[in-house]
């Protein structure tokens, strides 16, 4: 079977998150990223060149979740797919483009933090065999 692969985008959070929900009460988060960009040298050195900006956004519960982890300047990796669309503005129409994230976490290359797990519980023991019951006594009548 094949590897499942999605496109993929890294970078930071270059706004404050948002989160706000449609009529339906499911949520949508919103970013505006920031990817930066190099140019390699002819010594092998590198050369930082102007970053650019993009939208990113969730739905539903993983929004939420996202909403709750990321602040302004997190360095993060997204799993998704690019949405394009055009929209009337000013009597012209504008083409977008937005990263809609399906899975989305901290980048681990540039990011300092401590993961809390939640403590694993051990396997229940086999449970004792049950007790053999009582036989039933009857009273004998004499």
């Amino acid at each position: 079977m094949a590897i499942h692969t999605q496109q993929s985008l890294s970078g930071f959070l270059a706004s404050e998150p948002q989160l706000a929900f449609n009529a339906k009460g499911e949520a949508r988060f919103w970013v505006r990223i920031g990817q930066e960009h190099f140019e390699r040298n002819e010594d092998g050195t590198f050369t930082q060149t102007e970053n650019t900006y993009h939208d990113l956004v969730m739905f539903r519960r993983n929004a939420e979740r996202a909403y709750a982890m990321f602040n302004k300047g997190d360095a993060f990796i997204a799993e998704g797919y690019t949405h394009s669309s055009s929209r009337e503005r000013d009597g012209e129409t504008v083409e977008t483009e937005e990263f809609v994230a399906k899975r989305l976490g901290h980048d681990s290359a540039r990011t300092n933090y401590t993961l809390q797990r939640r403590r694993h519980t051990a396997p229940p023991l086999a449970a004792p065999a049950p007790a053999p019951a009582k036989p039933a006594v009857r009273p004998v009548s004499l």
